[in-house]
């Protein structure tokens, strides 16, 4: 936040009081506060230097990154999980049709 920004929003303050507060200058006092409000957001969350930018799409790509990694784990655990099925699946049939005793004879 720097002081001019600070002085603005006194200025518009005192404005307002003195023409009892029309429309057009309470409009302009709350976008003056709205804009000084995200500039003390940003400044505290440390993303108010000229390359936060990078430093937001950075961090945005290592998400997706994260969440594409999140997805493919889930895919290939839930695939080991049908595959195991499937052969305990075929095991129990073997042994219910005796296709074990064949493979002995």
């Amino acid at each position: 936040m720097s002081v001019r920004d600070s002085e603005m929003l006194a200025l518009l303050v005192a404005q307002a009081e003195e023409r009892g507060g029309d429309l057009v200058m309470i409009r302009a006092l709350v976008e003056e506060a709205s804009d000084l409000g995200a500039a003390r957001a940003l400044e505290r969350l440390g993303l108010a230097d000229a390359t936060a930018h990078e430093d937001v799409r950075e961090l945005r790509e290592l998400l997706r990154g994260w969440r594409d990694a999140k997805r493919a784990a889930r895919n290939a655990a839930v695939g080991w999980l049908i595959r195991v099925a499937v052969a305990l699946l075929l095991l129990g049939l073997a042994v219910k049709l005796d296709l074990l005793r064949m493979l002995r004879a």
